[in-house]
Order: C-alpha cells, then sequence, then structure tokens
C-alpha cells in the first residue's frame, strides 16, 4: 500500500471502505445502487474500477460534491422521489431523509385514512397479499380435536 491510501472515505455522512471499488464503495450510501454508482462514475468521468482509498484529492473532491449536492442532475428516471409531494420537485434523498420521507408519507396516509393509512395504523399487510394464514401475530391458531 501507497502512503497516499485512505482505509476510510467520507461521503455523504457515510464512511465507505476504501478497499472497494470506486462502483462497489458507493453503494454502501443508502440510496445508491449498483446501477446509479455507475452512471456516477461514467458521468464524473472517473474509473469505476480503481480502489476508492487510492483516488487523488480531486477526484475525491469532485465524488464528494456530485453526490452530495449535484446528484439531481442525472436523468430524473433515475432519482428515487420524483415529483415530491410538498415540493412538486425531483429529487434524490440519501442516508435518513429515504426514511424520514417514508414517515412522513405513512403519516400523510394515515390522517387521510386512505386504505393504505388505515392498513398501516392497524399493522396489517398493505400491499393486497393474503392474511388467511399468514402474517398473524401472537398465538398459534389450530384445529382442537375432540376427545374420543
Amino acid at each position: 500500500m501507497e502512503d497516499g491510501f485512505k482505509h476510510i472515505v467520507r461521503i455523504a455522512d457515510t464512511d465507505l471502505d476504501g478497499n472497494k471499488p470506486v462502483i462497489h464503495a458507493l453503494t454502501g450510501i443508502k440510496g445508491i445502487g449498483l446501477r446509479l454508482s455507475r452512471s456516477i462514475v461514467n458521468q464524473l468521468g472517473v474509473d469505476g474500477m480503481v480502489k476508492l482509498g487510492e483516488l487523488d484529492d480531486e477526484n475525491l473532491e469532485k465524488l464528494k460534491k456530485f453526490v452530495e449536492e449535484e446528484i439531481e442532475s442525472l436523468p430524473t428516471w433515475m432519482l428515487n422521489r420524483r415529483k415530491d409531494y410538498h415540493t412538486g420537485k425531483d429529487l434524490h434523498l440519501l442516508n435518513k431523509d429515504i426514511d424520514f420521507a417514508r414517515m412522513l408519507d405513512i403519516e400523510r396516509m394515515i390522517r387521510a385514512k386512505a386504505y393504505r393509512g388505515v392498513r398501516h395504523a392497524r399493522g396489517h399487510k398493505v400491499r393486497g397479499q393474503r392474511t388467511r394464514s399468514t402474517g398473524r401475530k401472537g398465538a398459534t391458531v389450530g384445529v382442537i380435536r375432540r376427545k374420543k
């Protein structure tokens, strides 16, 4: 290993492993998958198979700036929050923002008493799965045999 090697690189409030290739290391950020990380690397012109810790400071700063600020410049179909309910804009959320936005969406459905909101509130299955024999919480239900 050389002197300039960074074992841990911090991008978007996440510690990433410097021993992994750039494409795979970026997937450690919640909200960035393999397809998105490949497109980020292609957009910036960085070699995706180089280890993240071997990148020079200039490329690391480019990567950090793009992920944290300019990620919305990608095509809209790649973003994970299109036409946001509150702002109406196309956003790409990372880390805790994803969980927070999901929680707000569920609370909005519960307040509106939408079918999905009612199911969430009661703790039932939401997406149309069968509930006759699965999804039970608590004691098991079975057939009681009559004594002879």
